[in-house]
């Protein structure tokens, strides 16, 4: 009989130092949550400075495309030169004022704004700070390869504009139109596209 006391209390004791071990880890389990969620706020992933750090990231991202207002003024003074030109024939070779190709139309608007380019696309392609095409801004050189699709630079224009989803339009000297103003996705230049240049800061 004394043996059965003996063995039922050691089962109640046993359970419950069992339920107050589990007890003990729930505890510890809550606690370590508590930690973690912690840690991320200091860390700021609350909705405050997740919400600060879009806001700055953005304001970040749209500084790279900003420009002060005499840079702007420059850019829109040399697109209103490229313009003038627009309807000019084609040929091969020719730097302007009458006819142009395309490099000798980038090089001779440019140069009319104090800044030397090189009269040949593929050595234009060296000048100037790379620009990603998300990057564009108006005034930036656009580069494509030539007729055959294959091989390196064939092909220079100015960038005339840009919208918010990164399509530009460009001018640029057309074999077929002479000078023109045609867009970055139309499929001819869109599979083409090598890369931008900026000259002007």
């Amino acid at each position: 009989m004394k043996k059965r006391l003996y063995i039922a209390i050691a089962a109640l004791l046993m359970c419950g130092f069992t339920q107050m071990a589990e007890a003990k880890s729930r505890n510890a389990h809550a606690e370590a949550h508590k930690q973690q969620l912690a840690a991320a706020k200091n860390i700021g992933l609350d909705k405050t400075t997740i919400t600060r750090m879009v806001e700055e990231d953005i304001a970040a991202r749209e500084s790279v495309k900003a420009i002060s207002a005499e840079t702007d003024e420059l850019l829109n003074d040399l697109l209103t030169e490229a313009r003038s030109h627009i309807g000019k024939k084609y040929v091969w070779a020719s730097k302007g004022p009458n006819t142009f190709d395309c490099s000798g139309f980038s090089s001779y608007v440019y140069r009319q704004f104090g800044y030397s380019l090189s009269p040949c696309s593929r050595t234009q392609f060296t000048q100037g700070e790379k620009v990603d095409k998300k990057d564009l801004r108006k005034g930036d050189l656009v580069f494509f390869q030539g007729r055959s699709g294959t091989g390196g630079v064939g092909h220079v224009g100015i960038v005339v504009d840009v919208d918010d989803n990164g399509n530009f339009s460009f001018i640029h000297a057309s074999i077929k139109k002479g000078v023109t103003i045609t867009s970055g996705s139309e499929a001819y230049y869109a599979k083409r596209f090598l890369g931008g240049k900026r000259v002007i800061e």
